[in-house]
């Protein structure tokens, strides 16, 4: 089939980039405001530029748009209209409204998806596999400073990713909700049940990470996002005190992940379900509850 790319930012460039080594994609064509940054993404990406989103979306069947958060309305309306299958680039758009307008859109045989990425690394399914009864949950999302230019707040830029995971893979709506900080580094916490969840995003810190943690009773789990491994920690078999230091015995695992690029899996998934006329794994439903999440914890942090 064909496709194509709405906008050539840096998850602009990626998804050109990845399209052009799917099979699935039989020819790429790229759209930008900027004709001249399309005409260059597509040379070396050996795709087609488009000189008007007219002209890319009745070249197309399928289409990511990747643009600034504040055009995903009036870019996905335009998409959807054209009778072509879409996945939005998280968040699904700037507001939860512009969001249900946007839904109504959708014709009943449009794949409609929303690229949340993080569901589709490979320690994902595999925490989902170990875990059985979380007692408490904390994942930790930080990034240093960057120049590219971001309109969302880290709570829709950064967080958003972990609500999805919270809500959509280990858990469901949660109950209570408290939040603190800025629009730059932001902490939320969350109870499901009897299970408290911790959250932390900034976009001020001198040290990338992307980590959860997640402790039962009789077993705690650490994962890495970037390095895409897992260790599972079991309790002691031993305790004792030894030269009058106290000394235990753990069980360490490290889990046999597949490493992929997670971007090149949620596109090759995409295309797969548009071929085979199935709903995309994260549905536009799913990525408004990450955005009333963002909103509400938004709402709080600027009390």
């Amino acid at each position: 089939m064909d496709v194509g790319v709405i906008g050539t930012g840096v998850m602009g460039r990626n998804h050109v980039r990845v399209y052009s080594e799917l099979k699935l994609a039989a020819n790429v064509f790229v759209y930008d405001v900027n004709y001249q940054a399309a005409t260059g993404v597509a040379m070396a990406n050996d795709a087609t530029a488009c000189d008007t989103i007219e002209n890319l979306l009745e070249s197309v069947d399928a289409v990511s748009v990747c643009v600034p958060t504040p055009y995903h309305r009036e870019v996905g309306q335009k998409v959807l209209a054209a009778g072509v299958h879409l996945l939005m680039e998280k968040p699904i758009c700037a507001t939860t409204k512009e969001a249900r307008e946007l839904l109504a859109l959708r014709s009943e045989d449009q794949v409609f998806g929303v690229g949340h990425i993080e569901r589709f690394n490979p320690i994902v399914p595999e925490i989902r596999r170990i875990v059985r009864k979380p007692l408490f949950v904390e994942m930790n999302r930080h990034n240093p400073a960057s120049a590219r230019a971001v309109e969302a707040s880290v709570i829709e830029d950064l967080m958003i990713h972990d609500l999805d995971i919270l809500q959509h893979v280990l858990f469901g709506h949660p109950g209570e909700l408290s939040a603190a900080g800025s629009l730059d580094a932001a902490s939320a916490l969350f109870r499901f049940n009897t299970t408290a969840a911790f959250i932390s995003a900034s976009r001020k810190s001198s040290k990338k990470i992307r980590r959860i943690y997640i402790e039962e009773e009789d077993l705690t789990v650490e994962g890495d996002f970037m390095d895409q491994e897992i260790f599972t920690y079991y309790k002691p078999g031993k305790y004792g005190v030894e030269n009058e230091r106290y000394v235990q015995e753990n069980i360490i695992e490290k889990v046999m992940v597949n490493k992929v690029e997670p971007l090149k899996v949620e596109l090759q998934t995409f295309l797969e379900c548009v071929s085979q006329k199935r709903p995309f794994p994260v549905t536009p439903e799913q990525a408004i509850e990450n955005l009333v999440l963002c909103e509400r914890i938004r709402e709080a942090v600027l009390r």
